[in-house]
C-alpha cells in the first residue's frame, strides 16, 4: 500500500511542464472559475456557521462549572467540524461539475502516453460526462460523510484524536484521488467498473489525493492549480495502470 502511495504522489512530477506541452491550459480555465467560486462560497459559510455549531455542542454540558472550557473546546471543534464539511463539499462539487470538461483533458494526455489516436472508447456526451460525475460524487460524498462524522466525534477524545485526524485526511485523499481517476476511466468503463478498478488501486487513489488535499491549504494558489495539477497526475497514472492491466482494449495506432 506504501509503494503504490507513493507512486500516486510521484505522479504528479512535471505535470505542469506536461500541461503546458499539450497546449492543456484552455482545458481548465471554466474548472477554475467553479473551483475559486465554490471555495469562496464554503469559506465564507465556514466562518459564518462555527460559532453557532460551537455554541449548539456547548449547551449539551448542562453544569456550570468547567463550562467556559467547554465552550472553548466546543468552538474549536465546531470549526474543525464545518472546515471538514466545507472542504468535502468543496471537492465533490468541483469534481461533478468539472467531469465534462476534464474528460478532455485525460483523453489529450492518454494519447500522448499510448501514442493511439483512437481508442474503442465509451462514447459519451457533455450531459452523459456531467451525470457520470455528478452520480460518482454524490455516491463518494454520501460514503465520505457516513465515516467522516463518526472520526470527527473522536476529536472529542484525548489521544485518540489525533489518530482520528490522520484517518481523517487518508479518507479525504482517498475520494479526492478516486473523482480524479474516474476523469479517465469514465471512457474506459461503466459505474460499477470504474468503482471496482479504483478499490483495486487505492493506494494510488490515496496518493493523488494526499497532494490535493495538502494543495487545498494553500491561500488562493491551491485552488487554482489544483484541478489541474491533481487532474494530469491522476490521468498519468491512471492511463498506465490500464496498460499494465491490459485494459485500453482494442487500440487504432497513430498513422
Amino acid at each position: 500500500m506504501i509503494k503504490t502511495i507513493l507512486e500516486g504522489i510521484k505522479a504528479y512530477t512535471g505535470s505542469l511542464a506536461l500541461i503546458s506541452k499539450l497546449k492543456l491550459w484552455k482545458f481548465f480555465f471554466i474548472p477554475i472559475v467553479i473551483s475559486v467560486i465554490t471555495a469562496a462560497i464554503i469559506g465564507l459559510s465556514a466562518y459564518g456557521l462555527s460559532d453557532n455549531i460551537g455554541n449548539f455542542i456547548a449547551n449539551i454540558w448542562p453544569w456550570d462549572f468547567g463550562k467556559e472550557t467547554f465552550t472553548s473546546i466546543s468552538t474549536v471543534i465546531g470549526a474543525i467540524f464545518i472546515l471538514v464539511i466545507g472542504l468535502i463539499l468543496y471537492k465533490h462539487i468541483i469534481m461533478a461539475l468539472s467531469a465534462p470538461f476534464m474528460s478532455p483533458v485525460s483523453e489529450k494526455i492518454e494519447v500522448h502516453l499510448t501514442g493511439i489516436e483512437k481508442h474503442h472508447h465509451r462514447k459519451t456526451s457533455f450531459k452523459e460526462q456531467l451525470w457520470r460525475g455528478i452520480r460518482i460524487n454524490m455516491r463518494n460524498l454520501g460514503k465520505e460523510l457516513l465515516i467522516t462524522i463518526p472520526l470527527l466525534l473522536l476529536k472529542f477524545i484525548p489521544i485518540v484524536n489525533i489518530f482520528s485526524t490522520a484517518l481523517l485526511f487518508l479518507v479525504q485523499s482517498y475520494y479526492a484521488g478516486f473523482g480524479n481517476m474516474d476523469y479517465t476511466l469514465e471512457r474506459h468503463f461503466k459505474y460499477k467498473e470504474s468503482i471496482q478498478f479504483v478499490r483495486k488501486h487505492r493506494g494510488v487513489a490515496i496518493g493523488n489525493g494526499i497532494v490535493f488535499m495538502i494543495f487545498l491549504l494553500i491561500p488562493i494558489l491551491g485552488v487554482i492549480l489544483i484541478l489541474p495539477m491533481s487532474v494530469t497526475a491522476a490521468s498519468l497514472k491512471t492511463v498506465k495502470l490500464l496498460k499494465e492491466d491490459n485494459l485500453l482494449g482494442e487500440q487504432k495506432t497513430l498513422v
